[in-house]
């Protein structure tokens, strides 16, 4: 079905919002007069609305979360666990695709629920837009936009975990762009005859790509949260769950 149709006929409102991205910025004053809002009196419908909306980069961040989310409720049940949130309509993620973030701050708006906006640091200038963005954000209520301290989610991994899962070592720091530096490792542990500096750009691509799809599913599933205390010793992932627990059961931030 066309995007526009989708958008004038559907009540299913997670495949909705997931086609926000490529629906454009456009469309979000638009949704106010959705037909399903007008046979509704005006308001998204209650049984399919999740809670909370998680607006994350891409689906790498979503695995980083779900996962680490439930290594931390299975120790602590406080915790909330995201992928059975999920599963029970309390949240929802929406993968943003990265790229503009201010597109975003009016997005989800009509759709009336509290949002949780979790953002990349990355490198400048993209950080400091994104900061910006972020504190435009705050200032609305019901709604939480974090940057990372760190550059990416992966960042957060214990050398540890990394190791396990794929037998390179690696020391991981708040700055590097760690998928590139493990598929380099993983490249010249195998003993190519092209040197990494000699492949075309889109091979190097390739491979980071796929390093940064294992750190935020096998690399993560080796976590602990003995490992988590000690990569991430300011607990910045805490309180990112902290905040969407809050979001969920108060409605407030």
């Amino acid at each position: 079905m066309a995007l526009s149709k989708i958008a004038l006929n559907t009540t299913d409102w997670s495949l909705l919002v997931m086609n926000l991205p490529k629906l454009g910025q456009a469309l979000a004053p638009g949704l106010q007069k959705l037909s399903p809002f007008r046979r509704r009196g005006g308001e998204p419908p209650p049984d399919t609305l999740p809670r909370v909306f998680l607006v994350v980069e891409g689906q790498n961040d979503i695995q980083f979360l779900q996962r680490i989310s439930g290594i931390l409720h299975a120790e602590d049940s406080r915790v909330p666990d995201l992928q059975q949130w999920q599963l029970q309509r309390k949240v929802m993620f929406v993968p943003s695709g990265g790229g503009d973030s201010h597109a975003w701050r009016f997005r989800l708006t009509p759709l009336g629920r509290p949002q949780f906006f979790l953002f990349d640091r990355d490198v400048p200038p993209v950080t400091e837009r994104r900061l910006a963005t972020a504190e435009m954000l705050n200032s609305r209520p019901n709604c939480i936009a974090v940057l990372t301290q760190r550059r990416a989610l992966e960042n957060y991994l214990h050398g540890d975990a990394i190791f396990e899962a794929s037998g390179v070592r690696v020391s991981v720091s708040g700055s590097i762009n760690l998928a590139d530096s493990v598929a380099r490792l993983v490249h010249e542990r195998a003993g190519k005859t092209i040197c990494w500096e000699s492949l075309p750009g889109r091979a190097r691509k390739r491979q980071r790509d796929r390093a940064k799809q294992w750190l935020n599913t096998r690399a993560v599933d080796r976590m602990t949260p003995a490992r988590l205390a000690e990569s991430d010793p300011a607990k910045e992932i805490c309180s990112w769950l902290e905040a969407i627990a809050r979001l969920a059961t108060t409605g407030t931030a």
